[in-house]
Formats: C-alpha cells, sequence, structure tokens
C-alpha cells in the first residue's frame, strides 16, 4: 500500500484525493494528462497539512487556483496538485462608516472564484469588482498574478492578504508589501500561497453594479472568442505594445499546429479549435513567439504558466 497516498487521504479525506486525476477536467485549455495525485482541500489547515507531508517526503507538488491560466503537459505532472475548495460561506461583506465615508470591507478564501465573489458583491450593490468578475479564475491566482482587465487590477482593491508562507506559517500582510506589478507579485516570486484576502468596495446599488457588470460581460463577448477553449490572454503586453497586434501584424491571425489556433476574434489568444494536445498549443506559442520577434525584435512572454514541461 502506498503510504503517501495514505497519508493524503487521512488528512483530505478519501474522498478528495483521486489518484492518476486527468488534469483536461480541471483547466480551461481542457488539455492536460494525469496527475500522479489531485487532492482537493476542504481548508487552509488541510492544504497546509498536505503540504508540509510533501515537502517531509520530499514528493513535487503543485498548488492551483481554478486552472483558468494553466498549460498541463500531455503525459501529465508527477507530483501532487493541490486546490483549496471554493467556500461560500466564506464570502463576508462589512459596511465601514457612515454617510458619504461609507465603505464596503470584502474577505475571502483564496479558493473562491473571482466570478462567485463578484456576483456576491454585485447583488448587495457593493461596487470595486466587476472588472474581475468576468475573469475565470480563482482569487487566489489572481493574487499572485494581480490579474486585471478593463483598466482595473487586484491592486486597486486588495488591502490585506493571509498567506501561507514557505516554512508553513501562517501571517497577515499589505497587498503592497507582495510587490504587486503588472502579472507578477512576490507571491509568484517567492513561493507563498494566498489563502484569503481583504478587498476595499464601494457602496452603490445592485441596478447599477448590474449595468456596469452587464457592459463588461458584453464587450467580453464581443471581442474574445468565449466559445472556445483558453487560457484568456495567452501572452503578457510588451511595453509600449499590444501582443494581440503584433501577432496579427505578423501575419499570423488563425496560425494552427493541429488542433490549437491563434483566434481570429481577438490574436492575443491561442485556443484549443478542434481537440488540441498541449503539444499543439505550445507549439503555436513558440511560433508566434518566434515569428514575431524576427519580424519586430520583440518578445512576447507567456502569461500562461506551464506544469509538467
Amino acid at each position: 500500500m502506498n503510504e503517501f497516498f495514505e497519508q493524503l487521504k487521512d488528512y483530505a479525506g478519501a474522498e478528495n484525493v483521486k489518484e492518476k486525476e486527468n488534469m483536461s477536467l480541471h483547466t480551461s485549455f481542457r488539455v492536460g494528462g494525469p496527475a500522479d495525485y489531485y487532492v482537493t482541500c476542504e481548508n487552509v489547515a488541510v492544504l497546509a497539512q498536505c503540504i508540509a507531508l510533501c515537502k517531509r517526503v520530499e514528493e513535487p507538488y503543485f498548488v492551483m487556483g481554478n486552472g483558468s491560466n494553466l498549460l498541463v503537459n500531455d503525459n501529465g505532472y508527477h507530483g501532487t496538485v493541490l486546490r483549496l475548495k471554493e467556500d461560500g460561506n466564506s464570502i463576508q461583506f462589512k459596511v465601514v462608516g457612515e454617510g458619504e465615508e461609507a465603505y464596503v470591507l470584502a474577505t475571502s478564501s483564496a479558493g473562491n472564484s473571482l466570478s462567485k465573489i463578484g456576483t456576491a458583491a454585485g447583488k448587495l450593490g457593493y461596487a470595486g469588482m466587476e472588472f474581475a468578475t468576468g475573469i475565470p479564475g480563482s482569487l487566489g491566482g489572481a493574487l499572485a498574478m494581480n490579474a486585471g482587465a478593463y483598466g482595473g487590477e487586484m491592486k486597486d482593491i486588495v488591502t490585506e492578504v493571509v498567506v501561507l508562507t514557505p516554512d508553513g506559517s501562517v501571517k497577515t500582510v499589505s497587498y503592497e508589501s507582495l510587490e504587486p506589478s503588472y502579472r507578477n507579485s512576490r507571491l509568484l516570486r517567492e513561493g507563498m500561497i494566498a489563502i484569503a484576502a481583504t478587498m476595499k468596495l464601494s457602496l452603490s446599488t445592485p441596478e447599477e453594479v448590474g449595468t456596469k457588470l452587464k457592459e463588461l460581460m458584453d464587450a467580453r463577448r464581443s471581442k474574445q472568442p468565449l466559445d472556445y477553449p483558453s487560457a484568456g490572454s495567452t501572452f503578457k503586453r510588451p511595453e509600449g505594445h499590444f501582443a494581440g497586434k503584433l501577432i496579427q501584424d505578423a501575419g499570423l491571425s488563425g496560425y494552427r499546429v493541429g488542433g490549437a489556433m491563434v483566434s481570429e476574434k481577438h490574436n492575443g489568444f491561442v485556443i484549443n479549435y478542434d481537440h488540441a494536445t498541449a503539444e499543439d498549443i505550445l507549439g503555436v506559442i513558440t511560433d508566434v513567439q518566434k515569428k514575431v520577434y524576427e519580424k519586430f525584435q520583440i518578445s512576447l512572454e507567456m502569461e500562461v504558466k506551464m506544469l509538467g514541461f
């Protein structure tokens, strides 16, 4: 009997630990082979226990969010994938102050999706998360990358973050101290894991927030290839340029490798057009990087993270 497997089940519950779990079931690209173990952690304590176990036995591990920015190798991941379970009960709102000085503090577990948090805020008429509500990621992943869209970034609304440090301790720090920048932060650079956060929102009405959410969702539908599996924007924005425009000007709109393709609707997206493999997707990415550099001497850096390569 595999002692490591049994210990994972003891910590997380047998129903929450799967062997050889196909990662295509858990990524927005809908590709990726099996992870040796896939563990859904009911809470932060379980996550911390599982991480400590992996370190103790020198088992490779990866803590994932919503899988919306992840490309997993077709051969899978020889290690343990850990995911903090969504917990709607952890989403709490508190109105602070009175009159024109009043504002809202929203707290949530990092395992919750931005959509779940933003929708809950909108129903109560709390504004500020509209830009993030359509981003198909978890709060934890958004914090790590300072996710943003339509002129807003997480650093605009997040005040505090509870982090699990590499030594296993839990600390509450200001988000500013984590040095959030364009698709980066100390969370990524130093291997810290966000487990919860507090955001400062403003008082509005459900109608006003709903109108803004609809406007942004309509904009997404009109400009982004939401009908196909993807990981959103594939490349970071080069300083002074737009990745999609560079790709278009390089003549790569609709460029294909196997079942993967540069979206013709938004050239900054690589999509799973027709039963693509991870190798197909990576092939499009590397070809685009090469050809854009050859034409413009500009390097496109991937925004998508890779696992198992």
